[in-house]
């Protein structure tokens, strides 16, 4: 039912994403989705939640990989960034921004998921640190959040298909930055 919602979001956009819409090309009614889910919110969240779910568990497979701390930041930028303007993650983000700020679940929510992303980086530039590839001196937890603030903006820049922000452009603004926020030695 997520997958699908995903691909709905993906095909249409989230004004398109209707829950009977969803009910029809899952061959159900929208009362059995309701039932799940309670509401369209709650299904928009559980859908983000099972991307994001997807991603930690890439984000975990990066971290034990054996390359060097510069290029596992670089892999690291290449999964956060959305990979366009029809990214189905990245839409549900810019919706569920929009309704953050009345929403207690919602916000509980993203402080869950972006602190996974933020403990993650930082794990990525500690160990970057300690096998001396990164700056001794380079303060993680303030280099990660400014990383992470930076890969927002880009993302939402590609998601709403800005010009010149096309996903090749945003992963090289990306990495331009990443090569000053965080110095290799």
């Amino acid at each position: 039912m997520l997958e699908e919602a995903m691909a709905a979001i993906a095909e249409g956009g989230l004004a398109e994403l209707t829950m009977s819409a969803l009910a029809e090309r899952l061959g159900t009614s929208g009362g059995h989705i309701l039932y799940y889910f309670g509401s369209k919110d709650r299904l928009l969240l559980a859908a983000l939640r099972w991307s994001e779910d997807r991603l930690a568990a890439e984000r975990t497979r990066l971290l034990a990989r054996r390359v060097t701390a510069h290029r596992k930041l670089a892999l690291f930028l290449e999964l956060y960034l959305p990979r366009g303007p029809r990214d189905p993650r990245w839409t549900l983000w810019i919706e569920l921004w929009a309704r953050t700020p009345a929403n207690e679940d919602l916000r509980a929510a993203q402080q869950e998921i972006d602190d996974g992303w933020q403990r993650d980086l930082e794990a990525l530039l500690a160990k970057g640190v300690d096998q001396g590839r990164f700056a001794a001196a380079l303060d993680v937890p303030a280099r990660a959040s400014e990383l992470l603030a930076l890969l927002d903006g880009l993302s939402t820049r590609v998601v709403l298909g800005q010009r010149g922000a096309d996903r090749a452009a945003s992963l090289e603004r990306a990495r331009s930055a990443a090569a000053l926020l965080v110095p290799q030695i």
